[in-house]
């Protein structure tokens, strides 16, 4: 039994570092705010951009499982360096967005849980996070360990909680519909969307089963790790909808602090709520803090074929470069949390297009995967799973240019 455990979580272990580093304080903050504001009534958009994400990862860690060179080598040797440079900063920068949310949610994690003030705690744990970086002999093996404690942690406290909120069954029934759309909620909507659909980490899936040194034998066994990993995510992401739904929804309860997040975990931890949900936050924060990074680096790293391992100086590089800035901005921001944490995970989308359609490109040219390229039904989930990033990406272009116009 204790065999078939530990064989279970070596399996899945792709999926919970994929799962950590999209599950961070922006997206437990979106869907906190989500509940509080909608109901139940944008669940949907989860299942759609989980969807999403399942295909595209998949889709990568097929790529991983045949072949030897990375993903983004071959897309430089198939499409030109600079298509593959262009993939690689793409991602460069939707790590460096995510990761000012991630900054930010450690420090009012731990400003709750200790006290002290939360432009102290980016100067200490981003060093702590390089150190790990720079320092872990197998940076796979650890940063895998760190993530499946820390996610198991955030799906029993929310889980739990859920069971005592008493969430009303026939109302989350109809939030899993598409019959509406929030009036003055596409923020949050793009914000959800692009913190459930996270290009850079479907990408990335690639590499991580290349690190497993998974081939062809066990691509059973990396389509059930990607598909664990988004069921993870997408299920998290859910239970705090419904959890801020059933708890603050019904009371009118605006969300503008941490502390207002934190009072949907009353009904099962009282006065502890607070420390509860901050060691949550906290957990997503440093998890997709460090993850993130990685991420990031290593691939714009290897978009400029500059190394594709954390073995090479490139991608520790880069990853200490994302860190920093997000440790920078944390510091001297001045503002309202929740509305900055949303904010990052919508503004991430504006980089991703580049990812998706390279990787789309890709898997479909039969010379590069064979008969592993999608067949018609992948590729029509994998179209409209773009045409939904592309779709809020317009949106926040819209919204970007209104902004320069009022200036």
């Amino acid at each position: 039994m204790k065999g078939n455990l530990s064989n279970l979580f070596k399996t899945i272990g792709p999926g919970f570092i994929i799962a950590s580093v999209v599950l961070g304080p922006g997206s437990i903050t979106t869907a906190s705010k989500i509940g509080a504001d909608h109901g139940y009534s944008l669940l949907w958009v989860i299942v759609a951009a989980a969807i999403g994400m399942g295909m595209y990862t998949t889709m990568a860690a097929r790529f991983g499982v045949s072949h030897d060179k990375s993903i983004l080598q071959t897309t430089a040797e198939t499409y030109g360096r600079w298509f593959a440079a262009l993939i690689g900063i793409s991602a460069f920068l939707t790590a460096t967005s995510f990761q000012f949310g991630n900054n930010l949610g450690v420090a009012t994690a731990l400003e709750a849980i200790t006290g002290i003030k939360e432009m102290v705690w980016p100067l200490i744990m981003t060093p702590a996070a390089m150190i790990l970086i720079f320092l872990a002999k197998n940076l796979y093996k650890v940063i895998e360990k760190i993530m499946m404690v820390m996610v198991m942690i955030m799906i029993l406290a929310f889980f739990l909680n859920l069971t005592f909120a008493k969430p009303d069954i026939i109302a989350l029934g109809k939030g899993f519909l598409p019959l509406s759309l929030p009036e003055n909620g596409f923020n949050e909507m793009a914000a959800l969307v692009a913190t459930t659909f996270c290009l850079h980490a479907c990408l990335y899936q690639s590499y991580l089963v290349q690190d497993k040194g998974w081939g062809l034998n066990e691509l059973k066994k990396q389509t059930r790790a990607s598909i664990s990993g988004i069921v993870m995510l997408g299920g998290i992401s859910m239970l705090v909808i419904m959890t801020s739904a059933a708890a603050l929804h019904p009371r009118g309860i605006m969300i503008s602090t941490a502390a207002d997040m934190a009072i949907q975990l009353e009904a099962l931890f009282g006065q502890f709520a607070k420390y509860v949900f901050s060691a949550g936050l906290l957990a997503a924060a440093f998890s997709s803090l460090l993850v993130n990074a990685v991420i990031g680096g290593g691939l714009i790293a290897d978009g400029l074929g500059l190394g594709r391992t954390m073995q090479d100086k490139g991608p520790k590089i880069f990853a200490a470069i994302v860190l920093s800035i997000g440790m920078i901005v944390a510091v001297f921001f001045r503002g309202n949390v929740v509305y900055a944490l949303v904010l990052a995970q919508a503004s991430s989308l504006f980089a991703v297009p580049a990812i998706g359609i390279g990787l789309f490109l890709l898997i479909n040219n039969k010379k590069v995967m064979g008969k592993l390229t999608n067949n018609r039904w992948q590729n029509i989930i994998a179209v409209l799973g773009l045409v939904l990033i592309l779709i809020m990406v317009y949106y926040m272009y819209h919204r970007l240019i209104i902004f320069i116009g009022k200036l």
